[in-house]
């Protein structure tokens, strides 16, 4: 089955790329697609994976024709404070 992939953020650094088209088997997970689109690197802790838009486990099983993104983990940021505004 043929599924698309899209990585994110640092992710996409790290692997050099944003994304592919990869062939799987007909029974997969995200993290065997993940493991096929970053030629067997394993899959750094807390990523976050969606199917089709929507969050998912990253032992959600696949089918034909999804779209699977890996997102790095979100953290907070600094937030400015502009003098004057802030108590």
């Amino acid at each position: 089955m043929t599924v698309a992939v899209k990585f994110f953020a640092s992710l996409k650094e790290q692997l050099g790329c944003d994304g592919a088209t990869v062939e799987i088997g007909e029974v997969a997970t995200a993290v065997d697609v993940w493991l096929q689109a970053s030629g067997g690197k394993p899959m750094p802790g807390k990523v976050l994976v969606a199917i089709n838009m929507e969050y998912a486990d990253p032992n959600h099983v696949v089918r034909d024709g999804d779209e699977v993104a890996f997102f790095p983990p979100v953290t907070g940021g600094a937030i400015a404070c502009v003098p004057g505004a802030c108590g």
